[in-house]
C-alpha cells in the first residue's frame, strides 16, 4: 500500500472524521466495525450465469453471454446454502447479487437480463429476497456483493468500455440497481464493492454512492467502499487466505482491487488516521479451480480444501487479526455441493473443538497479566489475544512467557494483537503464564489473555 505523505494524512482523516459519523480523534471503530470483528467468519455465494456455459463465455467478449434462458435451477434452495453456512462457524454470509457477466438475481426494473426473464420460477423468483428470508431463519446477517466496475451486459470489462458514449447510460442504471438493493431488502451487515468505487471527481458515482449508503444502509460494513463513509474494510491482498503480519486494524486509506492480482505490504498503519480492517476472503475451492474456486464448474469436487488447510487458514486469517470470508459455489442444481457442505461441517466442528474450553483466561488494564494454571503443571500450546478494540489498537509489542524450572520462559512474541491474534507453539508444562506489553500506545487494554491445551486430531 502506498503511504500518504503526513499533510494529505492530516487531511484525509480530518475529512473522514467530518462525513463518516463514526472516527474520533483516537480512532476507534463505529459500533458496526466492532461487531464485525465480533463476527470473525462469514461466507460469499457465488452463482452466475457463466456456470451454465463455462465453455464459450469470455467476461471481455459481450457477444458470449449466454441467454436468460439457461438459468433454470432444479433444487435452488437457499435454506440449504445458510444452514451450511452456519456448520462452517459463519455469523454473517454476502450474496453475490450481480457478478461479472451483469446478470441480476433480482428481478431488476433497468434491464431484462435478470431472473425475472428465465424459466426458474416462471420469472417470478427473487433469490435476493430468498437469501435474506433464509439469513433470518438462521441468525446469519445478510449481506450484498454488487461490483460497480464491471458489467459484460453493460459492455463494462473492468472500467473498460465498448462504447465510451455508454459511460453515463451505465452509470444511472448502476445507481438504480443500488437503490434497489439498498432500499428494498432491509438491513444489510456487509456490502461489497469489489474493485472499489471511482471517485466522481474521475468521472466515476462515488459521491452518489455515498449519498445512497447513507439514506439507505448507513450501518452497513462497506468493503472497499467510497473513502467519504463510515464502516470501511479494506482487502488483505491476496486471496489464498494468509494475513500478512503485523496486522493493523487501523490504515491510511482503503483499497480499491478486484483482487486479480496479488498485492503485498497491506498491512495497516499503527498510526493510520482511519480505522479500516482487513477482511481476508479466500475461496472454499483452491485458486487454481475454474474461476479461482469462486464459481462452480462440474468435475472439480477434488478441488474443494482440506480440512487441515481450511484450519490453517483460519490461524492466518482470523488468529493475524482480519475477518475470514470463504466463498461457496452453487451448481447448476442451485444447490451448495455435498462435498463442499460436508467440508464446511467439519471446519466448524474443528474450529469449535479447538477453541471451546480455554484452560484459564484473564483481562483488564495494564502491561502484565499473569494466569494461574493451577497448583500443578499443565500442557498448553497455543495463546489467544485479544484487545478491547473499542478503546483502540493499543499494544505495538508483546512476549508470553511460561514458568518452568522456577524461570520465565519465553514462549511467543508478536508486534500487533487487534481483536484476535492466535499463536502455536511447542507443547510445553507449566502452571503460570505470563504476558507482558513491551511497547503500547498509551494503556493497553485487553479483552482477554487465554491459553490453551489444542490436541491434534489427524485432519
Amino acid at each position: 500500500m502506498r503511504r500518504l505523505s503526513p499533510v494529505l494524512s492530516l487531511l484525509l482523516g480530518t475529512l473522514l472524521s467530518g462525513l463518516c459519523f463514526g472516527q474520533s480523534q483516537a480512532v476507534l471503530p463505529t459500533s458496526s466495525q466492532e461487531e464485525w470483528a465480533g463476527k470473525e467468519i462469514g461466507v460469499m455465494i457465488t452463482l452466475d450465469l457463466n456456470v451454465y456455459v463455462p465453455d464459450t463465455y469470455r467476461y471481455e467478449t459481450r457477444s458470449t453471454l449466454p441467454s436468460v434462458s439457461v438459468f433454470n435451477p432444479s433444487h435452488l434452495n437457499t435454506d440449504q446454502w445458510i444452514r451450511s453456512a452456519r456448520e462452517a462457524g459463519a455469523r454473517y454470509a454476502v450474496l453475490v447479487a450481480k457478478h461479472g457477466t451483469g446478470f441480476c438475481l433480482w428481478p431488476t426494473r433497468e434491464h431484462g437480463y435478470s431472473v425475472k426473464n428465465t424459466p426458474w420460477e416462471g420469472g417470478q423468483g427473487d433469490i435476493v429476497a430468498d437469501f435474506i428470508r433464509s439469513c433470518k431463519k438462521y441468525g446469519v446477517k445478510p449481506g450484498i456483493y454488487y461490483s460497480t466496475g464491471s458489467n459484460a451486459y453493460y459492455g463494462n470489462h473492468n472500467g473498460t468500455f465498448d462504447s465510451p458514449d455508454s459511460v453515463g447510460i451505465y452509470n444511472k442504471m448502476v445507481l438504480a440497481q443500488l437503490k434497489e438493493l439498498y432500499g428494498g431488502y432491509g438491513k444489510l451487515f456487509e456490502i461489497w464493492y469489489d474493485g472499489g468505487v471511482t471517485p466522481s471527481a474521475k468521472g466515476g458515482i462515488s459521491d452518489e454512492v455515498t449519498q445512497l449508503v447513507l439514506r439507505y444502509q448507513d450501518k452497513a460494513i462497506l468493503f472497499q467502499g467510497p473513502a467519504a463513509c463510515s464502516n470501511l474494510v479494506r482487502w488483505v491482498g491476496n486471496e489464498n487466505g494468509k494475513a500478512p503480519y503485523p496486522m493493523w486494524s487501523r490504515a491510511d486509506t482503503t483499497t480499491a482491487s478486484n483482487g486479480v492480482v496479488e498485492i503485498k505490504g497491506l498491512n495497516g498503519n499503527p498510526d493510520g488516521p482511519i480505522w479500516c480492517p482487513a477482511e481476508t476472503d479466500v475461496p472454499l475451492r483452491l485458486n487454481s479451480a475454474w474461476e479461482g474456486g469462486w464459481l462452480w464448474h462440474a468435475g472439480q469436487d477434488s478441488t474443494v480444501r482440506p480440512l487441515r488447510e481450511l484450519v490453517d487458514l483460519y490461524y492466518s486469517s482470523v488468529g493475524n487479526n482480519t475477518n475470514m470470508i470463504l466463498g461457496m459455489v452453487i451448481d447448476t442444481s442451485g444447490r451448495f455441493p455435498e462435498r463442499d457442505s460436508t467440508a464446511f461441517s467439519q471446519f466448524g466442528k474443528e474450529i469449535a473443538r479447538r477453541f471451546a474450553k480455554p484452560i484459564p483466561t484473564t483481562g483488564g488494564s495494564g502491561k502484565e497479566y499473569t494466569l494461574s494454571l493451577g497448583k500443578f503443571p499443565v500442557t498448553v500450546n497455543q495463546v489467544v489475544l485479544s484487545e478491547d478494540i473499542s478503546r483502540g489498537e493499543n499494544i505495538r509489542q508483546y512476549a508470553v512467557q511460561a514458568l518452568m524450572n522456577g524461570q520465565w520462559e519465553t514462549v511467543a512474541t508478536g508486534i500487533s494483537v487487534g481483536h484476535k491474534r492466535i499463536q502455536a507453539f511447542k507443547a510445553i508444562k507449566t502452571n503460570r503464564m505470563r504476558l507482558t506489553i513491551q511497547q503500547s500506545e498509551g494503556t493497553p487494554f485487553l479483552k482477554s489473555f487465554a491459553v490453551y491445551d489444542v490436541t491434534e486430531n489427524p485432519l
